[in-house]
């Protein structure tokens, strides 16, 4: 018998997660694989204190990873276990630094971006120096990003000097980094959907009344077929951070098309009701391909 595991974090409770884990189960039973939705709250791997790993997840053929948690894909995967995405793509996407630092120097396009200094004293005051800098290389606006969060949250813009200080006094302690703000892309960008190697689905966002264009904040989406240019830059990204499945985020840049985010768990259930494109289908097809053909 063909046999999945989807694994979901232990305490979520989005709709949108939920949403996605059951309609790929659908997907992959359709296909007759038949599948379980897990919540990652019972210790899935861990070590055994002999230099063993104990993996909980025996039976199954492979493990969709809707997680972020790193240790325990880490370990499942040194087990031997397959999982989609692997856990080194999961780790490289679940922080934004991470993601720019990999895919510098590849011929990616991307806002210019300068990590934030890391700060483990809280009394500590931040480094005005530091911010000299910051405002001298981006100039205002500039983005603030916390290295982790999805849905638009952790993303903030400071249009002056007292507003990236207090900003980057609130994130001192969490990682954070600052970016280019790419004004002609205020609101807009174009989420792209890329699976094994393929851009398979795209949709333009807009958002009149926040410079994010999430669709979780208001933003409305619409279908779209991407320049070849996207499409290339989107699926290099990918291909370089080793993802199975991804949703790019590309920004309108005044010269051209910036590569935003790579998120390895996209939702896709708003790019499917957007353009009617079967993306848990496909991705399902992705997979039993790469583990039963």
């Amino acid at each position: 018998m063909k046999r999945a595991v989807i694994l979901i974090n232990a305490y979520s409770q989005l709709k949108h997660s939920l949403n996605q884990s059951v309609r790929l189960k659908e997907e992959l039973q359709k296909r007759g694989v038949k599948t379980e939705i897990l919540h990652n709250d019972f210790f899935a791997a861990h070590t055994d204190g002999r230099g063993e790993i104990v993996n909980k997840l025996t039976g199954y053929d492979f493990c969709v990873y809707l997680d972020k948690d790193k240790y325990t894909s880490y370990l499942l995967e040194k087990a031997g276990m397959r999982l989609f995405n692997p856990h080194s793509a999961i780790e490289a996407c679940d922080d934004k630094m991470t993601t720019f630092a990999i895919l510098s120097q590849k011929g990616i396009p991307m806002p210019e971006t300068l990590p934030g200094l890391l700060c483990y004293d809280p009394e500590m005051p931040v480094k005005k120096s530091a911010l000299d800098i910051v405002e001298g290389t981006l100039g205002y606006p500039l983005v603030i990003k916390t290295c982790y969060g999805s849905l638009g949250a952790g993303v903030f813009k400071a249009d002056c000097r007292a507003a990236l200080e207090q900003k980057a006094e609130e994130l001192k302690c969490l990682p954070h980094l600052f970016q280019k703000y790419i004004a002609a892309s205020c609101g807009r960008d174009m989420r792209v959907i890329v699976i094994g190697g393929k851009c398979v689905a795209a949709m333009e966002r807009k958002n009149k009344d926040d410079f994010r264009s999430n669709i979780e904040l208001h933003g409305k989406g619409t279908k779209t077929d991407p320049p070849d240019e996207v499409k290339a830059m989107c699926i290099e990204a990918a291909k370089i951070l080793g993802l199975d499945y991804c949703g790019i985020d590309v920004l309108f840049g005044e010269g051209g098309y910036l590569l935003c985010e790579v998120n390895s768990n996209a939702f896709f259930g708003g790019i499917e009701s957007v353009t009617g494109i079967d993306v848990g289908g496909i991705y399902a097809d992705y997979m039993y391909g790469k583990i039963y053909n």
